[in-house]
């Protein structure tokens, strides 16, 4: 009889655990993640909080992408054809690139139109940290009023992302 409790509590535990390291939903940006630090390609620091100061009152993509990343490469044509048909949107690129010369090539040589951001930080950042970043790309809708409104798709053709995007 004790070792089936014992084994019952172990059990249990175990579930909460992984329960509890499930990926958050957050409608908030975290005050660490607002605080990271990016890259512009001016090659100027900018705060997090800064970028999506910039944009309020739009909603906002954004896509974390490198150029070397061949699921990023692939949602292209998709986030293009968006952008295609939602130009009131502004959409903004952050960058994991392994450097900022592969970062600035792969947006020159993609032509991709936006705002662009070199995360510094890197996955394990105060950003990447907030995301819980594990796999890019990953997509995030900001409303007009900076409420986060998609967390984390990713993938481009997510039904979330167009639903979000429509104007009200």
């Amino acid at each position: 009889m004790f070792n089936k409790m014992k084994n019952f509590i172990i059990i249990f535990f175990i579930g909460i655990t992984i329960l509890s390291c499930s990926t958050k939903n957050s409608t908030q940006f975290s005050k660490e993640a607002l605080n990271d630090v990016f890259i512009s390609l001016e090659g100027k620091k900018v705060l997090f909080k800064d970028v999506i100061e910039k944009h309020k009152g739009k909603k906002v993509l954004i896509d974390v992408w490198a150029s070397w990343c061949t699921d990023c490469l692939k949602s292209l044509p998709e986030v293009k054809k968006i952008q295609e048909e939602n130009p009131e949107i502004a959409y903004m690129y952050l960058s994991l690139d392994r450097n900022q010369e592969d970062w600035k090539n792969g947006v020159n040589r993609l032509k991709i139109n936006g705002d662009h951001y070199f995360m510094q930080s890197g996955w394990e950042g105060k950003f990447g940290e907030f995301l819980g970043l594990n796999w890019i790309p990953r997509f995030m809708v900001i409303d007009e009023k900076g409420k986060i409104i998609v967390f984390d798709a990713t993938k481009a053709t997510d039904k979330l992302i167009r639903q979000s995007l429509e104007i009200m």
